[in-house]
């Protein structure tokens, strides 16, 4: 499938007098294939949000290659940002403005007719509350409207930063929802995240980033499946049972960890050898059970190597969510 996101040895570097040098991106590489709902997930700091933000030309780049909808940025973005709908970071709205407000300022600067606005309103769950203020809106309001926002140009690509933040567990359904029927629509979504099992749930595919670098990179259940430690749980009739148990599959060359109630194996081939091992012992198995691994476990193990000193993110105040010079918000958005 063509790629609508490719980047390629992409670096950042900070420097100042009291910290030196630092590699927010160090030859970073990622690429998101055309109709798929896509996770970037990185720890705070690792690179993610300069990654957004250098991509949608808020950030000057030191080097690398980056592309959107196949053609080069940022020299192109004039081309392709009436294709490309963003959010990075949390959005400031005019808090004396209604959302319908706010959304008709955008559309009217980005030329969207203004029908597209109850359409996007409908989408986000807010149509019954767009004539409120948005200083009424609770943080998951306002994380609504950013979306609609993002969503006004009916856009290609769509990237979300945290685009959940502030919801509570059905708003959050309702996002992934949404998140899910766009892909299926034919826009493509890029969506960070920290609610891992949310990630794991809607996205196709996913990239990690830790201090800079690509750490993880492909379709989900390829990620979780190099990750697998393969381990198998065991659990006997009798929890005395379990030192033979132990000494039975330690001589067939299984590896064994103990635990109070129950083993865990490693380098398994068959889960019926097991059974037959412990059944010549007269051992009867109540549980014999894989091991299944999940995102959050990858993520933590992909992204536990300790910080470099020195390693904060730079936060850049200058994007508006209505794009460069757009009216409607301030903070960090881009492309509505």
């Amino acid at each position: 499938m063509p790629a609508v996101l490719e980047i390629e040895g992409l670096r950042k570097t900070y420097k100042s007098r009291r910290r030196g040098t630092r590699n927010a991106l160090d030859g970073f590489d990622m690429r998101v294939e055309a109709g798929q709902v896509h996770g970037f997930l990185g720890p705070n700091g690792s690179g993610k949000t300069t990654t957004l933000r250098t991509l949608l030309g808020l950030i000057r780049p030191n080097g690398g290659r980056m592309a959107l909808l196949g053609h080069e940025v940022p020299a192109a973005l004039p081309t392709v940002a009436g294709q490309v709908g963003a959010i990075v970071e949390s959005p400031q709205f005019f808090p004396h403005f209604s959302a319908r407000d706010t959304l008709s300022l955008l559309a009217g600067a980005g030329d969207v007719p203004a029908t597209r606005i109850d359409e996007v309103l409908e989408l986000v769950g807010l149509r019954d509350r767009a004539g409120e203020r948005v200083k009424t809106y609770s943080l998951g309001m306002k994380q609504r409207l950013a979306v609609a926002s993002a969503l006004l140009k009916n856009p290609k690509l769509l990237i979300l930063d945290e685009p959940a933040n502030g919801l509570d567990p059905g708003g959050i359904r309702e996002m992934r929802t949404l998140m899910r029927n766009l892909a299926e629509s034919g826009m493509t979504v890029v969506l960070s995240s920290h609610i891992l099992g949310e990630i794991q749930l809607i996205c196709d595919s996913v990239t990690i980033i830790s201090l800079g670098r690509r750490v993880a990179f492909g379709p989900v259940e390829q990620v979780l499946a190099q990750h697998s430690s393969g381990a198998v749980r065991v659990r006997l009739e009798a929890v005395t049972d379990l030192p033979v148990a132990t000494e039975a599959l330690t001589g067939a060359e299984i590896r064994v960890t103990g635990h109070p109630d129950h083993l865990m194996l490693t380098g398994v081939d068959k889960p019926a050898t097991v059974t037959r091992l412990l059944a010549e012992r007269g051992l009867y198995v109540s549980e014999l059970a894989p091991v299944a691994v999940d995102l959050e476990s990858v993520f933590l193990e992909l992204t536990a190597t300790a910080p470099v000193p020195g390693q904060h993110r730079q936060v850049d105040q200058s994007a508006t969510v209505g794009g460069a010079g757009q009216p409607g918000a301030t903070g960090g958005g881009w492309g509505a």
